[in-house]
């Protein structure tokens, strides 16, 4: 330590070029380091989810829980599996031991998945294999279109925002609330039926043999092989209505002749309202690690882009319902405002009783320790959130103790005769492991938290 010292004060020069790059590159860092509210822990869950439309409880335990629970116990690293069985759904969540590699882990479970998907029963929907995160748990801004606008204009431009949207790398994803899915309503005429002979069934039976992709086999030439399908998928109401029915003498009768079709939407599961009035709420996700700030102000200059176009209904309106920036906004101006307070009143304070020279070099190590602090968090691939703007606040207390100490031993050897220089080393050789020793044992408080146990979500959720 006593060389560390000497050699600092015997470079001058190197030490204040340092300090100024030091200074500088702080500053561009807390411009362009990632900014968000919570942390991004890893939470070491994973659950695998598999819909099927109609499905008793006890069906989807015996058709799609056990098949998908048989493949998913040997993964390794597993802590505890759960699975949940309810109408039209089920889901076995997996909690892996901490430490596991996540994103191996990941692998092996949409790995287990794919070879259980043919035990499952034909009419379920594909399963899907989600990891939990803080990221995509909050979303960072919420989008509500609303208006005197019909329900189906409101949807198209909630898909074409969400399309766009999703686009940008720091956009994880977008999620539409009061969104349904669209059908194609086939209204049949009872009477009409009759006359010619038929019954809803042969409709029925009809339009389901007719939309459908048929896979042909192959054809092999002799100088290669391909595949043959033929499609037949309906694209558009018009080629439903022109669909043939029946040979009634010379005339073919189709679905247009006993039947009205009209595209409409799924019965709604979910309903979002504002001001008395059907709204589309988009639910933008950020990427882990990526600026928040960025990230709301992206979105909304491309809703600002989105609402000068042709295709945006005049009566179409736009409402921010929640931000999560201004949190965050909050949380980094109370910070300056913090640190310029406390080098304010440290100076105040210092001015009065020690004099300008020691109120100077106390106020540059508030900044300055910050702004390199920073600059470590920024290699080390952190962000700032909430849990180090509260660290850096409370590390002011120990940043003013320790320059106090050395600056106040300093100016009284300098009042006894002693030069400056001579003083100042004198000062940090005699105070350099007092002020380390104090330092650590505030720290060694807070040591017992790296050692705690269990999942890193179940400790966040203590702190907070």
């Amino acid at each position: 330590m006593r060389t560390l010292i000497d050699a600092s004060l015997a470079r001058t020069r190197t030490m204040v070029t340092l300090l100024l790059f030091l200074l500088v590159a702080g500053v561009h860092t807390y411009l362009t380091i990632p900014k968000e509210s919570d942390p991004d822990i890893t939470i070491p869950v994973i659950y695998v989810s598999v819909s099927h439309e109609g499905i008793s409880p006890e069906d989807a335990e015996r058709l799609l829980v056990r098949p998908v629970e048989q493949e998913l116990r040997s993964i390794e690293g597993i802590k505890e599996m759960t699975a949940t069985a309810s109408e039209g759904h089920a889901s076995v969540t997996l909690e892996f031991n901490v430490g596991v590699d996540l994103d191996q882990a990941m692998a092996d479970v949409r790995e287990a998945v794919d070879l259980v998907k043919p035990r499952l029963p034909d009419d379920s929907d594909e399963p899907t294999v989600n990891e939990v995160t803080f990221a995509n748990m909050q979303p960072v801004l919420s989008i509500a279109l609303y208006g005197d606008v019909s329900e189906r204009a409101i949807v198209r431009v909630a898909r074409e925002l969400q399309e766009t949207l999703e686009g940008f790398k720091q956009v994880l994803e977008v999620d539409i609330a009061g969104d349904r899915d669209d059908v194609v309503e086939i209204i049949v005429e009872p009477l009409l039926l009759e006359s010619y002979g038929l019954d809803q069934q042969d409709i029925f039976n009809l339009v389901a043999r007719n939309n459908r992709v048929v896979a042909a086999g192959y054809v092999d030439t002799g100088y290669g092989r391909f595949s043959v399908k033929v499609p037949s998928v309906f694209e558009t109401v018009q080629d439903v209505l022109t669909l043939p029915i029946k040979i009634d003498g010379s005339r073919v009768v189709t679905v247009a002749d006993v039947a009205e079709v009209r595209r409409s939407f799924k019965d709604p599961e979910s309903f979002a309202r504002l001001d008395g009035k059907p709204a589309v709420v988009l639910d933008v996700k950020k990427r882990a690690g990526e600026n928040i700030i960025e990230t709301v102000e992206l979105v909304k200059a491309v809703m600002a882009e989105a609402q000068q176009t042709a295709i945006w209904p005049q009566a179409l309106q736009v409402k921010y319902t929640w931000d999560g920036s201004e949190d965050v906004r909050l949380m980094l101006t109370d910070l300056q405002n913090n640190i310029l307070s406390a080098i304010l009143l440290v100076v105040i304070v210092i001015i009065a009783i020690l004099g300008a020279r020691t109120a100077f070099l106390v106020g540059v190590s508030i900044p300055g320790s910050f702004l390199t602090g920073l600059v470590v968090l920024s290699l080390a691939g952190l962000t700032i959130n909430i849990v180090v703007l509260f660290s850096l606040i409370m590390a002011v207390g120990l940043l003013v103790d320790g320059a106090i100490v050395v600056t106040e031993y300093a100016d009284r050897r300098m009042r006894e005769g002693i030069k400056r220089t001579q003083a100042f080393r004198e000062a940090a050789h005699r105070m350099a492991w007092p002020i380390i020793a104090s330092t650590a044992t505030t720290l060694a408080a807070f040591a017992p938290l790296l050692f705690g146990r269990g999942s890193p979500a179940n400790l966040w959720d203590t702190c907070r």
